[in-house]
């Protein structure tokens, strides 16, 4: 059993291993936490990220190895950002797990939300609040998926970007001068009343913020990433050797 560590009093880590164990640990997590939920709720809630570690994941998810092991018709999918671009765009969060692994599982197309963020973003970023507030209780997301930027941002939460001092709203449009370009993303508020939350942060490339995130005294104002996690709702970083090597290791 790998251990999980407590880091401060609103984060804990864990460091299965290599890329390929951290990734299997990501899949049981996920699996353990949705069979946890439809025991004891019916039903499970789940936000989706992008990145290449989700795409790993739910490929696992998808596959014959692990695909039996969760009631899909329990589970209600959401996303915790999108970019401003087409449902069948490459760039897109919601294309990249359909079309690795969410696609091929049983899951009701009534109990699919995806971000509808090509256009009137600020419009539909309320829309798709008003639909959390309706369908998720107590709009407290079973598991929220993370990743984290070479810049510290997590979801589309950037650096020094506007969506950072929303205290009220759960989504919201959200700009991105750095990449000149709107996205649409949940919020602190919405992120840390989850039940769970998981920032998969895997490669080398990802050593040194991780070393600022976790060690850097004014992390919180400069790292969006840093603000994730309560003392009632910790956040889970699940790490692999590489990223933790310049902290954890």
């Amino acid at each position: 059993m790998t251990p999980i560590n407590s880091l401060d009093e609103k984060r804990n880590y864990v460091v299965p291993g290599d890329k390929k164990e951290t990734i299997t640990f990501a899949t049981n997590h996920f699996i353990e936490t949705a069979q946890n939920a439809i025991d004891s709720n019916g039903t499970f809630f789940v936000a989706l990220s992008g990145g290449s570690t989700p795409k790993a994941i739910f490929q696992n998810l998808a596959s014959a190895s692990y695909k039996d092991q969760i009631d899909w018709s329990k589970v209600y999918l959401f996303w915790s950002d999108e970019r401003s671009v087409p449902k069948d765009h490459s760039d897109s969060n919601y294309n990249m797990a359909m079309t690795n692994g969410f696609d091929k599982l049983n899951i009701p197309q009534n109990q699919i939300f995806r971000m509808e963020a090509e256009s009137n973003l600020e419009k539909n970023a309320e829309i798709y609040e008003q639909k959390i507030k309706e369908i998720v209780p107590n709009q407290s997301f079973d598991l929220v998926m993370l990743g984290m930027g070479d810049d510290g941002h997590t979801a589309s939460l950037f650096p020094s970007t506007k969506a950072l001092n929303e205290n009220k709203r759960l989504v919201v449009a959200n700009f991105i001068e750095s990449k000149d370009s709107w996205r649409m993303t949940f919020t602190f508020p919405c992120i840390n009343n989850a039940e769970h939350i998981a920032l998969y942060v895997l490669g080398e490339s990802k050593a040194e913020m991780v070393k600022k995130v976790f060690r850097s005294q004014n992390a919180i104002e400069l790292y969006p990433s840093a603000k994730i996690g309560t003392k009632e709702r910790k956040a889970l970083w699940i790490l692999d050797k590489e990223a933790s090597a310049l902290c954890l290791n």
